[in-house]
């Protein structure tokens, strides 16, 4: 099990702050910066941007401070025995900075290691383990995809990520292709372009793709008439979405309704 001993959400230094381990902290020392911040690892030094975080190893030499006022950071330290193996398992990037795909997302999690650290009962080391092997699991996936991706297009992923878990947690808006586009200050061509190339379907496919879910699941878990089921999923007509819904299932919507698919 992965040990939390100590971490820290928001902490706001006014006049700065300058870190100073020459032989390391002793445990794994991980740090989001949420302002610009030099960082320096074996008398290499670096400026890094806002939303870039670093997990520094528990013997490695390293000093971190403030390049603009006020100097915020999230962090949190963790024992190094039940830690290391995880990591070597993961090959996460470590006494590296990375920029952060998600920073809203670690610091949340930060924050909830912090509010849990602070109770008492008998999962509270279980639910501070499964938080911390996850957040780590989700930044090497998001590494390995931003290196693999092309620069121009990397730099899109979390923008379009965001816009396409909008399309399938919504799909009963009238989702327009220039209106998306537009809400990424993207043209529409580019927007297309770049959204088939990194989720490998097109936009268009993926918003029939979350109204068919959604009509899906109220068609097994209503009584409600197909009817009602197509206004609330986006369609102007029942006809059009009989149509779509058969073309993506196989099956009519009362047929869905009737029963699990043929063998």
């Amino acid at each position: 099990m992965i040990t939390l001993l100590s971490c820290g959400y928001n902490y706001v230094h006014p006049t700065g702050i300058r870190i100073v381990r020459p032989n390391g902290s002793g445990d794994y020392a991980f740090v989001l910066f949420r302002s610009r911040a030099e960082i320096v690892v074996h008398d290499v030094p670096m400026t890094v941007d806002k939303n870039t975080y670093i997990l520094f190893r528990p013997d490695t030499d390293h000093l971190y401070r403030d390049v603009e006022l006020p100097f915020i950071n999230d962090w949190f330290h963790c024992k190094r025995d039940e830690l290391e193996p995880f990591l070597a398992s993961l090959d996460f990037p470590l006494d590296t900075p990375v920029k952060a795909a998600d920073p809203l997302l670690i610091s949340k999690t930060i924050m909830e290691l912090q509010s849990i650290s602070r109770q008492t009962g008998p999962f509270r080391d279980a639910i501070l383990d499964a938080d911390l092997r996850s957040l780590l699991m989700k930044l090497c996936l998001w590494h390995t995809h931003d290196q693999a991706l092309p620069e121009k297009t990397g730099r899109y992923y979390r923008q379009l990520t965001d816009l396409r878990n909008e399309l399938y947690s919504s799909p009963g808006n009238r989702h327009r292709v220039e209106s998306l586009a537009a809400s990424v200050n993207l043209s529409k061509s580019y927007f297309q372009h770049l959204y088939k190339e990194l989720f490998g379907v097109s936009v268009m496919t993926d918003i029939i793709n979350g109204r068919v879910d959604y009509a899906g699941y109220l068609l097994n878990h209503t009584e409600l008439s197909v009817t009602a089921i197509a206004s609330m999923c986006g369609y102007d007509n029942d006809t059009h979405f009989m149509r779509q819904f058969k073309k993506v299932t196989g099956r009519t919507p009362s047929q869905f309704r009737g029963g699990p698919a043929p063998m």
